[in-house]
């Protein structure tokens, strides 16, 4: 009866619009009162949320993803691109998913993904007669690649609070996040040779590849290293993050010369609300955190979980569902705080592996990117695009499904996550 009352008060402040950092830390602080202990857990809480060497990596792949695009190498990246696939069917949507899929790579960000790519894509694909609703669709499920390609901000935090391996998380993100890509283009080259009217583009002479592709060089070069160094062991996540943020300084300064001072200090203030943002309510949600776990909720759930569900499978559409549910409400990253504590006692049990569950979790944190009514990459594409919210959210619901298809194979086949990180 306490858990639900709980559950109910979270829910009903945050429908009512308090900012989620202050329900979570809020909440938390009472129930330490109401339960009679020590409210100097509180800030002792705060504390240890910000004592991590791994969440040094948000605000400097944040850096890194803010300066590129500041620096305008989505433009090239999509260039680049188009230039070896525009010509095919679905070319411009091929080329957009990709240059999601490369910028996922470097930034780390959903949303850094969709504006960066979104800003260069949306003109060119409305301009060659691709239907508004499809090309908004393109952009904003092409962007939730940002939190399942590695490096991503959404599986840094996992990390942190489940202490399991980042670099694990990481690995596992690849098999399902190319699967995902592929999944996409599919759709995209069978939905454009339904469309007699859409304009082909000419096919690029080899030096207009050539000029494109030296152009974006750089950054698929930065966007390698950083990936191969995290993969050899190099250096680690934070590490990868800071030779990140210095290799994007120094190709849009330098290299491409397309940074400027104005440029850089927006992209500096970008990163620093992003990073107070998620930090307050990675804090806030330590302290409920820790208050649930002095009320024993996450053992409570475990064993009504156990004793209903005791099936993994019927565990894994359960808790679909009600990520489903939960995300028109609420944003990524709020899901994630708050369901992964409480549903961790459950899965040693049940025998589910925590880094797989880690990607499945991820992935459905995705479909709540893109559901209204608080999906960030709705607002995002409706803002770059100059849509509305009707049209973006009829774009992504085939992407949705593909999606959902894709939760639906890593569950069939774990190993299509799990290969990699018990592997290489």
């Amino acid at each position: 009866m306490i858990t639900v009352a709980i559950l109910a008060a979270l829910f009903a402040l945050l429908l009512i619009g308090i900012p989620v950092a202050f329900v979570l830390g809020g909440l938390g602080l009472i129930l330490l009162i109401l339960g009679g202990f020590s409210p100097m857990m509180a800030p002792a809480g705060l504390l240890s949320a910000m004592d991590s060497f791994v969440l040094v990596a948000v605000p400097l792949f944040l850096l890194m993803a803010n300066v590129m695009l500041k620096g305008g190498v989505g433009r090239d990246l999509f260039a680049a691109l188009q230039a070896w696939v525009g010509h095919l069917p679905g070319g411009l949507a091929v080329a957009t998913i990709l240059s999601c899929g490369v910028f996922a790579a470097i930034s780390g960000s959903s949303v850094a993904t969709a504006a960066t790519i979104g800003t260069v894509a949306i003109p060119e694909m409305t301009q060659r007669g691709y239907p508004r609703h499809f090309t908004f669709g393109v952009l904003a499920a092409g962007g939730t690649l940002g939190i399942l390609i590695p490096p991503s901000l959404i599986m840094i935090i996992y990390g942190v609070i489940t202490e399991e391996s980042v670099l694990a998380l990481f690995l596992a993100g690849v098999g399902p996040g190319l699967l995902m890509i592929v999944l996409f283009i599919i759709y995209s080259i069978l939905y454009a040779r339904t469309q007699p009217d859409l304009q082909r583009v000419a096919k690029a002479s080899w030096a207009e590849r050539r000029q494109s592709g030296i152009r974006a060089f750089p950054t698929m070069l930065l966007a390698g290293l950083v990936i191969t160094g995290i993969y050899q062991g190099w250096y680690t996540p934070t590490e990868a993050a800071a030779i990140g943020f210095a290799g994007a300084l120094f190709v849009t300064g330098v290299v491409l010369r397309s940074l400027t001072l104005k440029g850089l200090w927006e992209a500096t203030v970008m990163s620093m609300r992003t990073t107070v943002a998620i930090l307050l309510i990675v804090a806030g949600a330590k302290v409920f955190g820790k208050a649930i776990a002095l009320y024993r909720i996450p053992q409570d759930v475990s064993t009504f979980i156990i004793d209903n569900i005791g099936s993994p499978s019927l565990f894994i559409v359960a808790v679909a569902v009600v990520l489903l549910i939960m995300g028109l409400v609420m944003e990524s990253l709020s899901l994630l705080l708050i369901m992964v504590p409480v549903l961790m006692g459950a899965l040693i049990p049940l025998g589910i592996d925590p880094i797989w569950f880690g990607v499945f979790f991820v992935i459905m944190v995705e479909c709540a990117l893109i559901t209204p009514p608080v999906g960030l990459n709705l607002y995002v594409i409706q803002a770059v695009g100059n849509g509305t919210l009707t049209e973006v959210s009829r774009g992504i619901l085939p992407f949705l499904g593909l999606m959902l298809l894709t939760v639906v194979l890593v569950t069939l086949v774990p190993q299509i996550a799990l290969w990699l990180p018990f592997n290489l």
